[in-house]
């Protein structure tokens, strides 16, 4: 038996003196009414109504009971006020890169403070950011995923200290290939490449393993792409001149870089938009919060198999050796 149901029933009928109106604020067949009632009935073991006259009238057994059901019911309605608002007020934790823009996420927040969700940022690097939604430690995170199978992909490009060096072979916006980075014959600059270092996000095992074998088949050292030790030991060395940094084009606006986008779009990061395990079916994303995460990171729609781009020449012959 379902008991507020009847408890329902049964203060409804005490309400209106009457089963008809009483089915009717309830949004329920009379008949069902009266089941219910009949119900409660023989659950508690006596006669709740006096159903001899036209108007009903409660029994004084029913007047006794009256006081507990209403508090039951009041109960309830305190139950579900208290996890209604601990809902709204619960923070949901977002997992964005470490590179994030702050002001893309202070549009998050604010979004979500106009649709009665509190969201709290977590910066991470990537492998945790998968870990925690497989915990349940966070409700929902940009994850990283192959550029060419992600829904969202973020252009990286190599940033240097401004103004641009007289050696600098590709102009800031026009995009680098590779094997750009050798120096040109009668250059003034270091007979090897300057190191080109990665960030966090781009730390991970594969993305390594993609950088290393792109710069060989450009016929640089594998050793070209380094990690950085942080962020800011990352900037701190490119804006001094020593290093390029990869990295988005924001980021790299946001510190005064210059910065050229990478021409391979294979190199460049893959991202997706996604809830917890177990929670996406429940409670999906919503759409501004995807949007505002993709803002975050710079990154554009891209449908996975997709017709790339005619090859570049100069691509072909740095792949080909």
């Amino acid at each position: 038996m379902d008991l507020l149901a009847h408890l329902e029933a049964y203060v409804a009928v005490v309400d209106e003196a009457n089963f008809s109106r009483a089915a009717d604020r309830l949004g329920i067949a009379q008949p069902l009414l009266s089941r219910r009632i009949k119900t409660l009935e023989h659950h508690l073991g006596g006669q709740l109504f006096d159903r001899s006259r036209r108007q009903v009238t409660t029994t004084a057994f029913g007047l006794s009971l009256l006081p507990y059901a209403q508090d039951v019911l009041d109960g309830v309605q305190r139950l579900r006020r208290a996890a209604g608002a601990a809902q709204r007020s619960a923070a949901r934790t977002v997992g964005v890169p470490a590179d994030c823009d702050p002001a893309a996420l202070a549009r998050a927040i604010r979004t979500g403070a106009e649709h009665g969700i509190t969201l709290a940022v977590r910066e991470l690097p990537p492998r945790e950011r998968a870990a925690g939604l497989d915990d349940g430690s966070l409700a929902c995170a940009l994850v990283r995923c192959e550029p060419e199978n992600a829904p969202l992909r973020t252009p990286l490009g190599l940033a240097g200290a401004p103004p641009a060096p007289p050696d600098t072979p590709t102009p800031a916006g026009v995009p680098v290939h590779l094997e750009d980075l050798r120096p040109r014959r009668g250059s003034r600059a270091p007979r090897h490449a300057r190191p080109v270092l990665t960030l966090p996000e781009d730390q991970l095992p594969a993305t390594q393993d993609r950088l290393a074998r792109t710069a060989a088949r450009a016929g640089l050292p594998e050793s070209l792409f380094r990690p950085a030790a942080s962020t800011a030991q990352a900037l701190a060395e490119t804006l001094a001149g020593r290093t390029l940094l990869l990295c988005t084009e924001p980021f790299a606006a946001r510190h005064g870089a210059v910065w050229a986008p990478l021409f391979d779009e294979t190199l460049h990061r893959g991202y997706a938009v996604r809830a917890a395990r177990g929670q996406a079916a429940v409670a999906p994303v919503p759409g501004w919060l995807s949007g505002a995460l993709a803002a975050s990171v710079g990154a554009v729609p891209h449908t996975p198999g997709a017709a790339n781009p005619p090859e570049d020449p100069r691509a072909r012959l740095a792949a080909l050796g």
